[in-house]
């Protein structure tokens, strides 16, 4: 089948494991049958592709709702921090047993990655997308003319305009049926997938078909939320559609019911006696005319108008009274009670934030921000920031991807390496969380206690490596750049007095009269003992008392 874009070379593995239970991807990918003529792609996308389309409509349509911005903002921004004297994210390789030299280029290779995403720029953009509607494209555009240029551009794709095919065959092993997957690419549609133009025949039309991308050339990766079919992809907004329409409805039928119980009414009880029907309504108009006036200026041509014949909700009531009645009568409808309370509003609002995973305290404008222990943050804020370090690890998928294709295309290593140290690549995101702060600071606190208390221990019963490792817990490479910087320091035998004198230059400056003369320099005193000299003399002593004590034994 011949595919728009690249693929890479991997080397196939025949293995002979067998299930009958069907591989579940968290990618949302549309199964379909493999057929070997191929005259036009027409793929049966019955519901998921329509749904999936609407879905993602409908999150950025509910992101658009304030109460709903304000809340991802909050999340994007605790996730995505910009500090322009840090990276925002970095690649911790420590754990890669490989050697120094590949360490580096696979670091230089994710800062070109960065550099491509334009990610201290558009990170934040980036994540609010993929956050938002629960899944990301983007088109990995290289030289095919020289492939080992690595990637030239990151494009994105709307995510309403590609679905990702797998076409599989279904055979029998024993007596199970198994699924074995022929072939997998990504299908673009620049006007989307409309699943309504359905033809006589039960195929698709040009909805449904589009152009066939190879798999290496797509970027795709999602929330990792399936609905319970495990069919279509979900996005983290999922779960608040329900509690934000039940809030709205509540919004909009509390301004009604205030707009309309509001004010009060007059009630006009016309006293109509023994009239017939028609010419008892006729006088109850002719009353209406009588006593309404409602001619209304118009600004914009300087005449009368007369707006009798519409009826707002201000409007009197006028009602016929039957003879044997009070009379004609005059009455006021009293507006409606309790306009003021506003429970079940702040109710369905306080459901809203907590399907949106954000702290109460972080939306409400009464609340204000205090700085204290960390012990003192509500359990609220360490679920929280538990929710966020979930995020970056899945929104971290996307680094793994381009970083697998960029190091593969480059020649750094081979897609079996890849498979290999996966697992063992880390990221380090910029933290920006006071919570987070207070929490490092305490904890640095605690281990240096409990290193005081367990100091007479070392190198009886813990070793300084075990120490380092368990009490202070220090990486290897922390070991490594600080056991260096202890050696440059013990290695410099002025470093103190260079220290002291950095220190203090401006003080003796200051101190300084300039015009008094230069201290001439101290000579050393008579009659007076170096520390060569003390630590020789220590050292024949005991030797003479050892002598002395093997004599008398």
């Amino acid at each position: 089948m011949q595919l728009f874009g690249f693929s890479i070379k991997r080397k196939e593995e025949d293995d002979n494991l067998i299930s009958f239970a069907p591989p579940i991807d968290d990618e949302g990918s549309i199964v379909v049958q493999a057929s070997g003529n191929f005259t036009g792609t027409f793929v049966d996308l019955e519901g998921s592709a329509s749904n999936e389309a609407e879905l993602v409509t409908k999150y950025r349509t509910m992101a658009q709702h304030p109460d709903v911005l304000r809340a991802v903002d909050d999340i994007v921004n605790e996730a995505i921090v910009v500090d322009y004297n840090k990276e925002i994210v970095n690649l911790i390789t420590e754990d890669l047993e490989l050697p120094k030299s590949i360490k580096n280029r696979i670091s230089d290779e994710f800062q070109n990655v960065l550099k491509i995403l334009n990610f201290s720029n558009i990170g934040y953009d980036i994540f609010q997308r993929w956050y938002i509607d629960g899944r990301s494209y983007f088109h990995v555009i290289i030289d095919e003319s020289n492939p080992r240029d690595g990637i030239k551009e990151l494009r994105y794709i709307d995510p309403r305009k590609i679905r990702k095919i797998k076409e599989v065959v279904k055979k029998r092993e024993g007596e199970a049926i198994v699924q074995e997957i022929k072939n997998e690419y990504y299908m673009y549609n620049d006007v989307g997938f409309d699943l309504n133009n359905k033809t006589a025949s039960g195929t698709y039309a040009q909805g449904a078909r589009g152009l066939k991308i190879a798999k290496d050339s797509i970027i795709h990766f999602t929330s990792g939320i399936l609905n319970e079919n495990n069919t279509l992809v979900l996005s983290n907004l999922h779960k608040a559609i329900k509690p934000l329409n039940q809030l709205s409805y509540l919004e909009d039928a509390a301004v009604i019911y205030r707009v309309s119980r509001a004010p009060e009414r007059r009630i006009f009880y016309i006293d109509v006696g023994n009239l017939p029907k028609m010419k008892a309504e006729q006088y109850l108009r002719d009353m209406m005319v009588k006593h309404k006036n409602r001619l209304v200026y118009d600004s914009t041509t300087g005449a009368m108008k007369d707006d009798r014949k519409f009826m707002t909700t201000l409007e009197d009531f006028w009602l016929p009274r039957r003879e044997g009645g009070r009379g004609t009568e005059i009455t006021t409808l009293p507006g409606g009670q309790n306009l003021g309370e506003m429970e079940e509003v702040e109710y369905f609002k306080k459901k809203l934030y907590n399907s949106l995973n954000v702290p109460l305290t972080r939306l409400e404008s009464e609340s204000g921000f205090q700085l204290g222990r960390a012990s003192e943050i509500s359990r609220d804020e360490i679920k929280f920031a538990r929710f966020i370090k979930r995020l970056r690890n899945r929104f971290s998928i996307l680094f793994d991807k381009i970083l697998e294709k960029q190091l593969i295309l480059k020649g750094v290593i081979s897609p079996e390496d890849w498979l290999e140290i996966q697992s063992k690549i880390k990221y380090d995101f910029n933290e920006d969380n006071h919570f987070e702060e207070l929490k490092t600071i305490e904890v640095l606190q605690n281990r240096i206690e409990a290193l005081n208390n367990i100091d007479s221990y070392v190198g009886k019963y813990y070793s300084e490596d075990w120490v380092k490792r368990n009490i202070l817990r220090q990486s290897q490479e922390e070991i490594d750049e600080i056991a260096k910087q202890i050696e440059d320091e013990d290695s410099d035998d002025d470093y103190e007095e260079k220290r002291d004198a950095e220190l203090d230059i401006d003080r003796d400056s200051k101190d300084e009269p300039e015009d008094e003369p230069e201290d001439e320099p101290e000579k050393p005193k008579a009659n007076t003992v170096s520390d060569e000299e003390k630590n020789l003399i220590l050292s024949a002593t005991k030797y003479l008392e050892r002598t002395f004590d093997n004599e008398q034994s």
